[in-house]
């Protein structure tokens, strides 16, 4: 088999669902919005902020890694600024060969400088809509949805599920909660799920990450998600055995209703979910055929990619394109789009590509 380049995987139309706006935005960027709002940064080059948040996210400290944020948070608080990051965002995944994808965040966190949760979620979908058509003028074409994330140890879940019902005509595809796993259950929003539900809204849930698998039982059974945000602690309820693993009732259930997991490899590993990319569940989770995708969570925190993690994949277990275009394929089959819009970009933009790379 020829070796996969990772040239030739940034050129393939990749399918991202599980990534954060303030987890993605260029070091550049991040110096200009924090002098213009007179924000303190750990230094002022472009290049060492850049290595300054990949060595803070890899120093095991959550303290320093939570840091990370609070400096992209803080120069995110005007429209323009937020407008601008979007832009980029939507740039640098087409870029990638990204053609679809699906980014994340919290509006609650962009207020304080007076913005209202409308004007924050309208901000952000103004500069994703930019960058999408500057990608396409470029011949990067993509779609970008929002889906709007609500903290798990605050208590505007309901106000948000509700912000993001009113726009979601205008670019917001779905809703998310985020946050601490452990002591913050899912069951804490259940208002704000029972109500998303009633307005026939798609959602998915961070659960199985930090914490094992109540978490992700109660994402499913009792808020009812969509996708499981990581959810790569499903592994705990699989046994290994000698001619194959047994599947506990939890992990078949996922299996069998074929609940997408928005599996993250380098931020798994960062985390301590994973040992090593080589030691990622998703190498058995695949091959027992679970609805695998692969995502990237925090491009800047991670320094990633959506083809570095392809890249990572091939070099851990040896994969091709066969496999790349079948993680490509569970993520759009995933989406929070209509399904006859999931339909064209599958046969008429990643299986023509793959069909030219398989040869």
């Amino acid at each position: 088999m020829v070796a996969i380049s990772y040239e030739d995987i940034v050129k393939a139309p990749k399918a991202l669902l599980h990534d954060h706006l303030d987890g993605g935005l260029r070091p550049a960027t991040i110096v200009e919005l924090a002098a213009e709002v007179g924000h303190e940064l750990p230094t002022v080059d472009p290049g060492a902020l850049g290595r300054w948040f990949a060595e803070a996210a890899d120093s095991g400290s959550l303290e320093r890694y939570l840091e990370t944020f609070a400096h992209t948070v803080a120069v995110m608080q005007t429209a323009p600024a937020l407008r601008r990051v979007a832009r980029e965002c939507a740039l640098d995944l087409a870029a990638d060969g990204v053609v679809y994808a699906e980014v994340r965040f919290a509006p609650e966190q962009h207020l304080e400088r007076d913005l209202t949760l409308d004007e924050v979620v309208e901000a952000v979908v103004a500069g994703f809509a930019e960058g999408t058509a500057l990608a396409a003028e470029a011949g990067h074409p993509i779609r970008v949805g929002t889906l709007l994330t609500a903290m798990r140890h605050a208590a505007r879940s309901q106000e948000i599920a509700e912000l993001a019902v009113r726009h979601r005509d205008a670019g917001v595809v779905g809703f998310d909660i985020a946050g601490a796993e452990a002591g913050f259950p899912p069951t804490r929003h259940l208002d704000a799920f029972e109500y998303l539900q009633r307005e026939n809204f798609h959602f998915t849930i961070h659960a199985g990450e930090a914490f094992g698998l109540p978490s992700i039982w109660q994402a499913i059974q009792w808020c009812g998600a969509d996708r499981l945000g990581h959810g790569v602690r499903i592994v705990d309820d699989i046994t290994p055995g000698d001619d194959r693993p047994t599947l506990g009732r939890l992990a078949a259930y996922v299996r069998d209703k074929r609940i997408p997991l928005e599996l993250c490899p380098s931020s798994n590993v960062q985390t301590g979910a994973a040992a090593s990319i080589a030691e990622h569940p998703i190498g058995l989770l695949r091959d027992l055929r679970f609805r695998v995708t692969v995502n990237t969570d925090n491009r800047l925190m991670s320094g990633t990619s959506m083809s570095r993690e392809m890249a990572l994949l091939v070099e851990a277990f040896g994969y091709g394109w066969k496999e790349l275009q079948w993680f490509t394929i569970n993520a759009m089959k995933s989406a929070f789009i209509p399904f006859d819009e999931r339909l064209v970009i599958i046969d008429e933009v990643i299986k023509p590509a793959y069909a030219k790379l398989l040869g």
